[in-house]
């Protein structure tokens, strides 16, 4: 399950592993299984003065199913799809960070491993030509903390409009990305609030909302260097004004940054082919 999880955040944090729009619209594999290897650095959680920078090698899978899947859009099940509009359950993972690498955080809990698990409907909204597409993702997760045993964190509303694209040869796609998070006041806490007990001369006790987290813009890109590898790179921006609990004394700056590239090398492929 750890390696599963690890996957699923490696998927995440580089969205497009696999094309987001087919070369050519040419059939995908029914699977895809190699190494993906790169390095991503992030704030240690959002609003983090202190960052986390991880190097990873690991395998990974595609699964292109028609209920499972395990794409560039996550792990989950597809339940319904139409034309324009798609609904499935989705799963999303975060790395943990610890409090003795974050100063704003020194003496209280660790954060531990996020899953994020829940429903998302995307509608397309616009085709401006046949290789590019605007889609708006509308999912709701419940957050659960895999940490010396697992119980739930509350949940997250992440709305966002997504354009993706691909040259006229098919080797580079790009992907960019706009939206807000939004959570119940239990994710907040998790984050944000802290308790009597944990508070400082520095660091005053504080009891957090439910409301805005973050807005981010993203953009991603992807080049295949052959039929086997790819590399691909990644940016996100994010922007904690106005959020419910950017006076928290844990919210450190009103903004932060991520970025990161890797490689997938694809070892081996099924003869058979996807069929949506």
């Amino acid at each position: 399950m750890k390696l599963a999880v690890t996957i699923a955040a490696i998927l995440l944090a580089f969205p497009i592993i696999a094309c987001a729009v087919p070369a050519e619209n040419k059939p995908l594999p029914l699977w895809e299984a190699g190494v993906l290897g790169g390095f991503a650095s992030t704030p240690a959680y959002p609003g983090s003065a202190d960052r986390s920078t991880r190097g990873l090698l690991l395998p990974f899978l595609i699964y292109r199913g028609k209920v499972f899947r395990a794409d560039q859009s996550g792990i989950g099940a597809r339940l319904v799809k139409r034309e324009a509009v798609e609904l499935d359950v989705g799963l999303a993972a975060s790395l943990p960070a610890r409090s003795d690498d974050v100063a704003a955080r020194a003496g209280m809990p660790n954060l531990g491993t996020l899953l994020e698990f829940g429903p998302r409907l995307k509608v397309r909204i616009a085709e401006p030509s046949a290789s590019s597409r605007v889609r708006l993702d509308i999912p709701l997760r419940a957050v659960i903390e895999a940490r010396a045993g697992v119980r739930t964190q509350g949940f997250t509303f992440e709305p966002k409009v997504v354009y993706e694209m691909r040259s006229a040869d098919g080797l580079w796609t790009f992907d960019a990305n706009a939206g807000v998070v939004i959570g119940d006041k239990k994710v907040n806490r998790y984050f944000y609030e802290v308790q009597p007990q944990y508070a400082t001369s520095t660091r005053p006790g504080y009891r957090a909302d439910a409301g805005l987290m973050l807005t981010r813009v993203g953009a991603s890109a992807s080049r295949m260097i052959n039929e086997d590898v790819r590399v691909f790179g990644f940016m996100r921006l994010e922007s904690y004004a106005g959020a419910a609990n950017e006076d928290s004394p844990l919210m450190k700056k009103k903004t932060g940054a991520s970025a990161g590239v890797a490689f997938a090398w694809t070892l081996g492929r099924s003869t058979r082919l996807a069929g949506d």
